[in-house]
Formats: C-alpha cells, sequence, structure tokens
C-alpha cells in the first residue's frame, strides 16, 4: 500500500495535529517525506515525537521505514519496460481474454481513485471559455494527451497542442494568461522537461492540471488537480486503457453539458473539412 493510500486510510483517526502533519506530505509528496524528521516537523509545525507517532499510527515501523516506502515508490515510477518484464506470468484462460480483463479492472479502479466532484471540477475547468488550454504528454502518453486535444478542438475554441520540442515552448508561455490551462499527461518514467514546463507555467500564474499514475510524477507539486490512474498492467508494457476512458469520459461530459454550443462548432468543424470530391483528379 502506498504511503499516500495509507493517509487517506487513517484520516478519519487523525487528530488536528495529525491532520496538518498528513496536508504537509501531501502538498508535495513524496518529497517532503523525504526531508529530515526536524525539517518536516517545521514545515508542518507539529513536534518531531508526533511525527513518530504518526508514521506508527497508518502501520510502519518509524520515520525510516516510512522514508524506505517512500523511496520504494519512487523507484516503482522510474522502472522500464526490461524491469516490468515478469516471465512465467499467470494467465487466466486465453491470453487476449485475460489481458482485457486486467485493463478492465484498471478502469474500474480509475473510478474509485478519481471522485466525482474532482472531475466535475477539472471538466470545468476544460469548459471555460475564458481559458486557453495547452495540452502535452510525455514519449508515450503523448498518445493520450493528443486524444484530449483533438476532441477538445472539436467543441471549444483556444487549444493548443505544444510541441514537445522545448526550443518551442516560450512562444506559448509568453502567451499564457491568468488562470489558462496547462494539461499535462506524465507516467513513469517521468519527463523533466515536463516538470520544467509546469514550473515555469506555474511562473505565468496558470493552473496546472496533471493526469498521472499512482507513483504521482514531480510535476504534482506544481499541479492544482491531479488526476493518479493506474498503469500497471502486470506485462512489460503498462496501460494507458483507463487513461483513455477518463480523458474520453471527459470531453464526453464536456460535449453533453452545452451540447448546444458543442453542435454548433461541430457542424461548422465538419462543414470546413476536406471530403473525397476535393481531391484532385
Amino acid at each position: 500500500m502506498l504511503i499516500r493510500e495509507r493517509i487517506e486510510k487513517a484520516a478519519e483517526s487523525l487528530t488536528s495535529g495529525e491532520r496538518k502533519l498528513a496536508a504537509a506530505i501531501l502538498s508535495d509528496y513524496p518529497f517532503s517525506g523525504l526531508t529530515p524528521i526536524q525539517e518536516l516537523a517545521r514545515h508542518s509545525e507539529v513536534s518531531a515525537p508526533s511525527i513518530s507517532r504518526f508514521v506508527t499510527k497508518i502501520g510502519l515501523d518509524g520515520y525510516q521505514d516510512f522514508q524506505r516506502e517512500l523511496m520504494n515508490e519512487l523507484r516503482q515510477g522510474m522502472r522500464s519496460p526490461l524491469e516490468l518484464h515478469a516471465p512465467g506470468r499467470p494467465v487466466e484462460g486465453g491470453y487476449l481474454k485475460d489481458f482485457i480483463a486486467k485493463s478492465t479492472s484498471q478502469m474500474a479502479m480509475a473510478a474509485d481513485a478519481i471522485t466525482e466532484d474532482q472531475f466535475t471540477q477539472i471538466c470545468a475547468l476544460l469548459s471555460d471559455p475564458k481559458r486557453r488550454i495547452y495540452v502535452l504528454g510525455g514519449r508515450i502518453s503523448d498518445t493520450i494527451a493528443r486524444h484530449l486535444t483533438f476532441h477538445l478542438r472539436m467543441i471549444r475554441k483556444d487549444v493548443i497542442h505544444l510541441s514537445d520540442n522545448p526550443e518551442v515552448w516560450p512562444e506559448h508561455l509568453l502567451q499564457m494568461r491568468a488562470g489558462d490551462i496547462l494539461y499535462l499527461v506524465d507516467f513513469r518514467r517521468y519527463q523533466r522537461t515536463l516538470e520544467r514546463l509546469a514550473r515555469l507555467a506555474q511562473g505565468q500564474n496558470a493552473r496546472i492540471v496533471l493526469m498521472t499514475d499512482k507513483w504521482i510524477s514531480p510535476i504534482a507539486r506544481h499541479a492544482h488537480e491531479v488526476l493518479p490512474v493506474p498503469i500497471d498492467s502486470g506485462t512489460l508494457w503498462d496501460t494507458y486503457s483507463a487513461a483513455l476512458a477518463v480523458t474520453e469520459a471527459i470531453v464526453t461530459r464536456i460535449a453533453e453539458q452545452d451540447w448546444e454550443q458543442a453542435r454548433a462548432r461541430m457542424q461548422a468543424w465538419e462543414a470546413l473539412r476536406p471530403t473525397s470530391q476535393d481531391d484532385p483528379k
């Protein structure tokens, strides 16, 4: 169980001081918990003994054990396909049926990991016509980001998919207004360039929305909203099935909540699309 999950599980039994400590840990998770205990005590305004009692309360053997668990989470977030491959993985029934069953399970887990209130809030941010939307993903996860960009462009204006070339970013950063949205998709192995982009966009007062995995990209320290989706398929490749399902739920919700506006833009979009009759003979 992740440290974050341990804290959430114990939430109802925490004292006011422990809730303050939990908030400090989760505000810059997992990095806040990797500092010396005295530094965390100063940051959270609780005593070092209170921290020791807290980590015991969430089922760990002390602050060193707490930090070992956090370090292991970080290592899990950096694992490559070569490390993920597990020869002899048991398959239940046919391979295709087994794989799809696991992907279905991941999608169900995503529905539990993201609250309906958070989902509604993110849809509201992405549908707000006063905000420009900037989107980018990582080396592989940009496929999810592009899926979001394509559908958002069809139902609203001011949606920009950023180039993966950092040399192009300054132009867009200079155009960002306070309240604009930078939507980033970053799964393990996390990309440092995306974290830098998030930090720079935060400096422009943009709001960062992050889709990531349960190990949490470092971008989370800059993010206003974090969408954690399960990606671990038990094979050498992480699965993006849940990420795609959440993305499609977002764009569908946005289109349906203001269907008249979405329909008008989609009709205009379709009228301008090239058709087979436009092809040269």
